[in-house]
């Protein structure tokens, strides 16, 4: 078979979807798979397990949840490529709180002495888990288990451990001439004495490239005799102690361009979405090596684009970096799967600045799905069949509170006023299901967690008790009088924002110094949000109240 391109998306002969995941579905099923329908990520433990690796998560997913929907069985794994070496210090590191520390905070030695080895051989530097690899593999899970991502979670480490890739190891080793000759087309380094296996040097427990002799009659398996020498490391290079050993084939691993079609062939893996790095590399070798080494089929492959983080690369040693439990404490589940829910195809970027329109969008197209406002035809069929996907149940007495208005209800700390100014403002219906209520006012601490992170114009404290210590003018007392009325008798907050210029203006009074007597008077402060919005947003009787001093 000739070599398959991993854009799935982007076949022209692909039937059209209103969601991708049909189309890879299809895919999948035109191969007549038997079940359990196998669909697999995998991610090596080299860096702070951040928003951008749920890629590989919730692509899978999406795709296995159309597959059970068809009546298949689906079994979604996720390998946690644990017994990769670790080849340099990442300067960031992550604790299971979701808490970024930097190297210095923690026990850097414990990985700085073990440069080399692989991740589930070197101890924890937090002190809390088996180890480094099992630290990570935590992490990861508690990722997939907040976005509702039902995952098998494999270490790599217990497959070879367990057994489980021996075969599929023995089988390259034995054919190792043509595993060199596919190798050769893919990578210059592959010479005469090229053998496709890393052992674990039993002396320092650093991962060896240079095996010197292969016995596959000796002991149950098969042993490889080794000397360990140094390892490149991409600027650096780590030292071997130069201790030569034997090691079964359960003591070490394949390299990656082996490693991941052994794990096609011991997982049966029917479909594995990827980053558009490993279509460029390690795809093409990866099914040469499937077809024409192990001799079976490769997954259904799908290329996804990567997105950034504030128009940035996510990046553990630059900072750039967010985790999932970060991004929810400042929106839903749902909010988030959605994200996730839009053509893979297409690069985006994840702005935690401009998280309000996220929102919004989403609950635009939660609106369309209950035939609450109207949309074209694309939009309403992609929100028809996406929507069910990434809630928990559609429930039309659901209540979404604006986000922004979430924020500016944020800016008190009374729940009760809370739930007030959203039922006067119309926003929670006066028949709504408490549930739905409860719900609602969830989104305003997250949104008050929005404003706070980003220090925007909704991080305010409102000072609603009492009003706070000022002193005006006639001619600034006279204008808020008159901002008083003009607000009381109801207008839109363009209109409120507009009359605040007017009646500075009529008033005598210089306009920055009108907005910093409502900043004080609203909280005690000489700036806030834009007036005029907030003014609209917060009851009425309170914001008229307060102009005129009254309380």
């Amino acid at each position: 078979m000739s070599e398959e391109s991993p854009y799935t998306l982007q076949r022209e002969d692909a039937e059209r979807h209103a969601f991708w995941a049909d189309a890879v579905a299809d895919r999948v099923e035109e191969r007549n798979p038997e079940e359990p329908i196998v669909v697999k990520g995998g991610i090596s433990p080299s860096g702070v397990p951040h928003l951008g690796n749920v890629n590989e998560l919730l692509r899978g997913y999406f795709v296995a949840e159309v597959l059970r929907e068809r009546g298949h069985e689906v079994r979604q794994v996720f390998t946690a490529d644990d017994r990769d070496p670790l080849r340099k210090l990442p300067r960031t590191l992550c604790d299971l709180d979701g808490d970024l520390v930097d190297l210095g905070d923690v026990d850097a030695g414990a990985l700085g002495r073990n440069l080399g080895a692989p991740y589930t051989d070197i101890p924890d530097p937090f002190g809390c888990c088996d180890s480094y690899g099992d630290h990570f593999a935590t992490i990861i899970q508690d990722s997939a288990d907040a976005v509702d991502v039902p995952i098998e979670l494999l270490s790599n480490t217990d497959l070879y451990e367990n057994g489980d890739l021996e075969d599929v190891t023995r089988f390259v080793l034995e054919n190792r001439e043509r595993a060199r000759e596919v190798l050769a087309e893919y990578q210059d380094k592959v010479d005469s004495d090229y053998v496709p296996f890393n052992p674990i040097c039993a002396e320092c427990g650093k991962i060896t490239e240079t095996v010197t002799s292969v016995d596959l009659d000796a002991g149950e398996a098969g042993t490889v005799d080794y000397t360990c020498t140094d390892m490149d490391a991409g600027d650096r290079t780590i030292e071997g102690c130069g201790h030569e050993g034997t090691a079964t084939l359960r003591e070490g691993k394949l390299p990656w361009r082996f490693e991941w079609p052994a794990q096609w062939q011991t997982l049966g893996v029917d479909f594995e979405p990827f980053g558009k790095d490993h279509a460029e590399g390690s795809w093409p070798s990866g099914q040469d090596i499937a077809r024409n080494v192990l001799e079976i089929e490769p997954p259904v492959p799908m290329v996804y684009e990567w997105f950034t983080l504030e128009g940035e690369p996510f990046s553990s040693s630059e900072g750039n970096v967010i985790l999932v439990s970060d991004v929810l404490e400042l929106l839903e589940p749902e909010v988030l799967r959605y994200f996730f829910a839009k053509d893979p195809a297409k690069a985006r970027d994840f702005s935690i600045e401009r998280l309000d329109q996220l929102v919004d969008e989403f609950d635009r197209v939660e609106a369309i799905y209950f035939d609450e406002i109207d949309a074209d035809e694309d939009e309403t069929a992609f929100a028809k069949r996406v929507y069910p996907f990434v809630v928990e149940e559609p429930r039309a007495e659901r209540i979404r509170l604006p986000y922004t208005f979430a924020a500016v209800l944020g800016m008190t700390d009374d729940p009760d006023l809370r739930e007030e100014i959203a039922r006067r403002e119309g926003h929670i219906p006066d028949d709504a299901p408490e549930w739905a209520v409860e719900g609602a006012l969830e989104r305003v601490e997250q949104a008050r967690n929005w404003a706070r992170r980003t220090e925007n114009e909704f991080d305010y404290e409102l000072k609603r008790s009492e009003i706070p210590d000022h002193e005006f003018d006639a001619a600034t007392e006279e204008a808020l009088e008159e901002l008083a009325d003009f607000i009381e008798a109801g207008h839109e907050p363009d209109e409120i924002q507009g009359e605040i210029y007017e009646t500075a203006r009529r008033h005598d009074v210089d306009v920055g110094d009108f907005f910093t007597a409502g900043y004080r008077l609203f909280f005690d402060d000489e700036q806030g949000p834009k007036l005029g919005s907030f003014l609209a947003k917060v009851d009425r009787e309170f914001v008229v109240a307060r102009l005129r001093r009254e309380r």
